[in-house]
């Protein structure tokens, strides 16, 4: 096209953000359904609605994902900052922001990653050692009579397994010989069952079919099936085996080493007895004939519903990018609220600083300390005083003494009394014969009158 000529702006397929965003996720969910990743948990959020939101990290690299409520319910273990683990999910966009983000469906810890590399250690060793060659699988018989099942007695496998052997054939023998399935008692009941199944009394018909089996379940769950001594024993076996272990997408080194793989119990009973109903070949005829037509009528249906499903965005998808953007609000709200909360707690802060200055605490406290000082020195000129009035009063005390007739008494003086007790001063107080007290510094005497004289005279 010339340069002068452009397309113009109205044919152009111009896009806008959402249906790019919507347009990059089919594309990356088409590219990635379903995968695996090992990582460090950080930033883990657990919002009121249920939903997990984390950061996948490893030395350079991090990714955001999402777990939602239906799925991270049935986890067995509780995910924390900083675990390592493997995540199954798958590659998405949260088309609301744009950002790539991993959609998880299951968590594991990623220490399980150790048991995965000892069952590829046995694994690879037992290949090396030719337990798993195809020239060796023993074929089934085409009509067995008497088949031994080892399984746990009470588990629903076995049930499973019953129950379809009875709608296709239940003239055959079943005998069940109980081991335990899980547990560390398991290895040893697995090989001692295995044992048995070759050494049934006479009375019973030789086991034609030996089917070990039992339901899902984690790696740990199954791992009875990936030790070494049931496999060697199973290798052993002159009995045909089929296993069947777990669930269809689950492997163990049993099932490489069994005769015959079945990927549930009832699949394991079909395999081992024939069909009763093969006698309805034209019926089957017909099946096949409308199951082909019906195939073509779903493949033609099922590429209508694709063109559809393009066109139509799921609601369960809408409702999805809902609860995100919801929990996405949730998280800023909080975090607006707890700005706002900092902010006024500063401002009571200042507050509380200025409220201090103005405060009359300090005034009462400056009055305290002069009140202090006053009754020190109220207390300082109480005690001088004091001193001074009791040396005032020694010294009067001292005059008194002087004054004290009581000294008089010492020099040798007495006081007379009359028997009223009336101080005698004068002679002609007393008469002759009168009884008198005489008292002295020392006691008292008692003395009578002989005479009186009224003339004063010195007593030197």
């Amino acid at each position: 096209m010339p340069l002068n000529q452009r397309t113009p702006l109205k044919d152009r397929n111009i896009l806008s953000v959402s249906e790019l965003n919507q347009c990059t996720r089919e594309l990356i969910e088409q590219r990635f359904p379903q995968i695996w990743v090992e990582g460090e948990i950080s930033n883990l959020a657990r919002p009121s609605s249920g939903h997990w939101y984390f950061t996948l990290k490893d030395k350079s690299a991090q990714v955001r994902c999402a777990m939602f409520t239906n799925r991270n319910r049935a986890l067995r273990f509780d995910p924390q900052n900083g675990m390592q683990v493997i995540l199954r999910g798958k590659a998405s966009l949260y088309e609301g922001r744009g950002e790539f983000q991993l959609i998880a469906e299951n968590l594991m810890p990623a220490g399980l990653g150790l048991l995965q590399q000892q069952f590829e250690t046995l694994k690879q060793q037992l290949y090396e050692e030719g337990l798993f060659d195809p020239s060796l699988k023993k074929p089934l018989p085409d009509l067995p009579k008497h088949i031994a099942v080892i399984t746990s007695p009470t588990g629903a496998a076995l049930q499973d397994f019953l129950s379809v052997l009875e709608r296709r054939f239940p003239a055959i023998q079943v005998s069940v010989i109980p081991a335990a399935v899980q547990g560390s008692q398991a290895r040893g009941q697995l090989v001692a069952a295995i044992n048995l199944a070759q050494q049934l009394p006479d009375t019973l018909l030789p086991v034609d079919i030996l089917v070990l089996t039992r339901g899902g379940g984690s790696l740990e769950d199954l791992w009875p099936f990936n030790e070494e001594a049931v496999a060697r024993a199973m290798h052993a076996c002159n009995i045909p085996i089929i296993c069947a272990v777990g669930h269809e997408v689950d492997f163990s080194i049993a099932d490489f080493v069994a005769d015959v793989r079945a990927p549930t119990p009832s699949a394991a009973a079909e395999l081992a007895s024939p069909d009763q109903q093969q006698w309805l070949d034209e019926l089957v005829e017909y099946e096949s004939w409308f199951s082909a037509n019906i195939q073509q009528n779903i493949t033609l249906q099922r590429e209508q519903l694709n063109a559809l499903s393009r066109r139509l965005k799921h609601p369960g998808q809408k409702i999805q990018d809902g609860f995100q953007r919801l929990d996405e609000l949730e998280s800023r709200l909080e975090h607006a609220l707890r700005n706002r909360l900092s902010k006024g707690r500063s401002a009571l802060e200042k507050l509380s600083a200025e409220f201090v200055g103005l405060s009359p605490i300090s005034q009462i406290r400056e009055m305290q300390l002069i009140n202090q000082q006053m009754m020190q020195k109220l207390l300082t000129c109480t005690q001088t005083s004091l001193q001074q009035k009791e040396h005032a009063m020694a010294i009067a005390a001292g005059k008194l003494d002087t004054l004290s007739p009581l000294n008089t008494l010492n020099r040798g003086y007495s006081i007379l009394m009359d028997k009223e007790g009336e101080i005698v001063r004068k002679a002609s107080q007393t008469r002759e014969g009168e009884q008198l007290s005489a008292q002295l510094a020392e006691g008292v005497i008692t003395c009578r009158v002989e005479a009186t004289s009224h003339d004063a005279k010195s007593l030197s």
